[in-house]
């Protein structure tokens, strides 16, 4: 598709697009004639999900920072966006109602995420797999650089994980003593 057109489907000035070319942030090549060539992709046509995620509430700001480099990064790669899904909560829990509505949405041909542990701390290459059996992908926009860093960010969200949920089940337990003090008495 010529820069052109490209330019208006994305809803940005030709010069914007022409900037995203010089910079080197789209897939395209020049003509001997010296038009502008932008490569399709699936991601381009099908459109493209978001997905940010912290892990508590009080990081919310960084929430929205992420989604907006994401979207630019998704404007300067052509991608549609489809849909921006933010959530705050834990990358260990394998119950978050947005990632898994996301998943089981198939509307879409690429998920767009910052790094690899914004979707999951586990099973990432399992996830990845399984969407490419129904036809769409994972694109992580920034590669862990420190292997160490992100095994110790590992490491901790276990322990803090197996924490809670130790946590949890003595005060359920707890509950249970005192229900069944209740039911006694009566």
């Amino acid at each position: 598709m010529k820069l052109s057109d490209y330019a208006r489907k994305l809803g940005v000035s030709y010069r914007t697009a022409w900037r995203y070319w010089k910079d080197g942030r789209l897939d395209a090549y020049q003509l001997p004639t010296g038009t502008i060539i932008v490569n399709e992709n699936p991601g381009r046509e099908q459109g493209v999900c978001i997905y940010a995620r912290v892990s508590s509430a009080e990081n919310r700001d960084n929430l929205d920072s992420q989604a907006e480099r994401l979207k630019e990064y998704c404007i300067a790669k052509g991608y549609r966006i489809k849909k921006v899904i933010k959530e705050v909560g834990s990358g260990v829990n394998d119950n978050r109602k947005k990632l898994n509505a996301l998943l089981n949405d198939e509307n879409y041909a690429l998920i767009i995420v910052e790094h690899k542990d914004r979707l999951t701390r586990f099973g990432f290459n399992y996830i990845k797999i399984l969407l490419q059996k129904t036809g769409r992908n994972i694109e992580v926009v920034n590669e862990a650089e420190n292997g160490k860093q992100d095994l110790m960010q590992d490491f901790v969200s276990i322990i803090t994980s197996f924490c809670t949920q130790i946590y949890g089940l003595r005060r359920s337990k707890r509950k249970t003593e005192k229900i069944i003090e209740e039911l006694k008495r009566d």
